[in-house]
């Protein structure tokens, strides 16, 4: 579905779909209907301030950027290049995230991009170099092609990545700020006129809980990644980041946690009424 182009961030390009209605069809794949859940943190007034924009979430995986923006009323398309069976979002297309931003990101009112991360990751680049070259085992590197990509659309972005990933430090966010069972710090570059600024960090309340070097650590956050070593389970998981929709384990391990993205939607809400009333 194509959607006419407008000024960034100050016309809505079509309203949000009634949640609950019949799923869609996009390249001959049905589309998981989207049901909001709500929100766990503080809310001013249960406003919905993206309400009829038009959202990319681009290497979406199973949503968890887009559900944070959908609880702000946006209308959410996922494009991942590998199927989502248990996506949330309104649409989902499947093929190159980073052709797709190319050939469509102007047609959005703002963009999401998360691309992969196991390039980026410090262990890659620094404690696993050797074996992956002695092994032959490569990471894609996408950043910069997204970067590239998102300033070609005129549109406000963000790119969201690891620790140690060459994205521009703009914001961090860390699971603490929204009183998260996981810390999980995450850096979002803001692109196409778009500016956020972070919240407060606030000092954690304890250790990731689990197993180091032989030694068993209790704390208020699970290891939401791997198995074993007293690694979180689904359920876990699930209650950490507010992720109701998937019991698959390795999709809510790589998956974004909703109040990340709630938050810099606010910040798009904010720029939105801005601009409106400049």
């Amino acid at each position: 579905t194509k959607h006419a182009a407008g000024p960034p961030l100050l016309q809505p390009i079509r309203p949000v779909g009634r949640e609950g209605s019949t799923p869609t069809m996009t390249h001959n794949r049905p589309i998981v209907p989207t049901t909001l859940v709500t929100a766990k943190w503080p809310t001013r007034d249960n406003a919905r301030p993206l309400h009829g924009l038009h959202v990319l979430d681009a290497f979406c995986c199973i949503g968890g950027a887009t559900r944070g923006y959908q609880m702000l009323g946006a209308h959410v398309t996922g494009v991942d290049i590998a199927p989502q069976p248990d996506y949330c979002g309104g649409e989902f297309v499947q093929g190159d995230a980073v052709a797709f931003i190319a050939e469509h990101g102007h047609e959005f009112d703002f963009i999401h991009a998360s691309p992969p991360c196991q390039g980026e990751c410090a262990p890659t680049k620094g404690t696993n170099a050797a074996r992956n070259t002695r092994t032959g085992r490569a990471h894609p590197r996408l950043i910069a092609p997204t970067r590239a990509a998102l300033d070609g659309t005129g549109r406000p972005y963000v790119i969201e990545n690891v620790p140690g990933s060459t994205v521009r430090k703009d914001v961090r966010l860390c699971g603490e700020m929204f009183g998260l069972g996981v810390l999980m710090h995450r850096f979002f570059e803001c692109g196409g006129g778009f500016i956020a600024t972070a919240p407060p960090h606030p000092r954690h309340r304890g250790r990731v809980r689990g197993w180091r070097h032989g030694v068993y650590y209790d704390g208020p956050y699970v290891a939401a990644y791997g198995k074993g070593g007293g690694k979180a389970t689904v359920a876990e998981i699930q209650a950490a980041k507010g992720i109701d929709w998937t019991s698959d384990h390795h999709a809510l391990c790589e998956a974004l946690p909703p109040a990340y993205t709630r938050y810099i939607g606010l910040a798009v809400a904010a720029a939105l009424t801005e601009r409106r009333a400049a």
